[in-house]
């Protein structure tokens, strides 16, 4: 007996009599939860000031629970990124603060790449199929651009915040970009704004007993921003290179 080939990356099997409302329901959940958070005014409470006050607390709750507390920060920065929530960039100093800048780091990325995968599926499984059957000519070839070269350019989207985090979760997913693709261009690419903020939570404590706030616009000084430009450059060689040849076999 021949078995039918697995789908590709690129396509998911669904039950065909798939009913309209379960797939619409992860998304719903998502939207439902960001809602929840703003109603409920927690937004307030994701402020430097919050950290400083606790912060006590939080240190000596990390070093008595060194295996749960960084499972709990890798869980709590999934729910943000998947709910859209404000704060991506404070989560990250504060596992820097935490952890320290290499595992917090690394723990921020985890939590980021989790939370982006889960609005890109949820966006996917909703929308992508309908949109991608209805676009027009001109969408469904801009579509195939993309895909064909999206790991480069989800890398560089990711490399430079050109668009918002929560766009830039979604879009591929009307693309239809394979999972793995979206995957690795999203762990590669926030790894060095990962960093770069993770270390600047490595010296809150002394930024908060001299009573001031971080300078999160660090990120845009020319010795850090300059070479994440250069990797974004990099990341599109690639797609320059396929033209170029493009044009010479044409």
């Amino acid at each position: 007996m021949t078995l039918p080939d697995p789908p590709s990356d690129g396509a998911v099997e669904r039950p065909k009599n798939r009913p309209a409302w379960l797939r619409w329901l992860p998304l719903a959940v998502l939207v439902a939860g960001a809602a929840a958070f703003f109603a409920f005014g927690l937004d307030d409470y994701v402020t430097f000031d919050t950290l400083a006050r606790h912060r006590g607390d939080l240190l000596a709750w990390v070093e008595t629970r060194p295996l749960l507390a960084p499972l709990l920060y890798i869980v709590g920065y999934i729910a943000a990124i998947a709910f859209s929530l404000p704060g991506g960039v404070l989560l990250t100093v504060t596992g820097g603060f935490l952890f320290g800048p290499v595992f917090g780091a690394l723990f921020a990325i985890l939590g980021a790449t989790g939370g982006a995968t889960c609005v890109y599926l949820a966006a996917r499984t909703a929308l992508g199929e309908r949109l991608r059957a209805k676009a027009g000519s001109s969408l469904q070839r801009l579509q195939a651009g993309f895909r064909q070269d999206a790991f480069s350019y989800l890398l560089v989207l990711r490399l430079v915040p050109l668009f918002p985090f929560f766009l830039v979760n979604i879009v591929p997913a009307f693309a239809g970009v394979p999972v793995r693709i979206y995957v690795a261009a999203t762990f590669i690419g926030i790894i060095p704004g990962a960093f770069v903020f993770a270390s600047v939570g490595n010296g809150l404590g002394a930024v908060f007993d001299a009573g001031q706030t971080p300078d999160l616009r660090i990120i845009l000084k020319p010795q850090i921003l300059l070479p994440i430009l250069g990797l974004a450059l990099l990341a599109l060689i690639p797609v320059g290179y396929k033209r170029w040849k493009g044009r010479g076999d044409g």
